[in-house]
């Protein structure tokens, strides 16, 4: 599902967004595999990646770690007591919010972004739009990967909880599968109540990736959130403009 160009092209864009200088700490979480994490590094920044799965962050390693780059298993309902205040940016990213039964353990998450963020640092989500996403919902769809294998979806929508369930099946060169998954959709609005409760601001909303700013009907977005405080001088390059 994913390539290295796109990876890229997302951690350009975060790069622009986030505006930091060389050296940042910067908090990956969940971080999966590492695909922003490592180019995060890359870039210049000092990442700490977090995530549940032992499997995914066994790949996540196989990238690379380093004295820039470290990854850390734990749930991100409660990460290390350590880390209050260590961050200058939290990035949420690839829909990666959601997944927990009761919504008061997403709040939980906010609450732990807000902890462990550094004043005037910077919070950015990705994920779904639940009103773009509703507007041209597909109960079902399929497509082909690159290496040629094919994946097909089925998915339902509760709208009293907000949870969109997903029946996936894949077939190709590698063998076939089947796995379910549920996630809670918010709208930007409840997002951004959400975080105003733990001590975050919204200051600005994009379509996905793009400049573009979120619309009703954008089936992704893009949040930045401020914890209030002293953020860190941005780069010379960036404060020129």
């Amino acid at each position: 599902m994913f390539t290295l160009e796109r990876d890229r092209h997302e951690v350009s864009r975060l790069l622009e967004v986030l505006a930091l200088p060389s050296g940042a700490r910067v908090l990956d979480c969940p971080c999966g595999q590492g695909r922003h994490a490592h180019l995060l590094a890359e870039a210049g920044f000092d990442v700490d990646g977090v995530d549940f799965s032992k499997e995914l962050l066994a790949k996540a390693k196989e990238r690379g770690t380093g004295k820039r780059l470290r990854y850390t298993r734990a749930d991100m309902r409660q990460l290390p007591a350590k880390w209050t205040g260590r961050f200058d940016a939290v990035v949420n990213l690839f829909t990666s919010f959601g997944f927990f039964m009761d919504p008061a353990e997403d709040r939980r998450v906010i609450a732990e972004f807000a902890r462990v963020l550094a004043p005037g640092g910077t919070l950015v989500w990705h994920g779904g739009n639940r009103d773009g996403v509703m507007a041209s919902f597909l109960t079902r769809d399929w497509w082909r990967t690159q290496d040629g294998t094919i994946i097909a979806q089925e998915r339902s929508f509760d709208p009293l909880s907000g949870v969109l369930s997903i029946e996936s099946n894949w077939a190709g060169k590698r063998g076939t599968g089947t796995r379910e998954h549920r996630i809670r959709l918010y709208t930007p609005t409840r997002l951004a109540e959400l975080c105003a409760e733990v001590g975050l601001i919204v200051e600005e909303a994009y379509e996905a990736w793009s400049e573009r700013p979120l619309r009703r009907n954008s089936s992704e977005m893009l949040l930045v959130a401020r914890k209030p405080g002293r953020a860190l001088p941005l780069p010379v390059r960036a404060r020129s403009r």
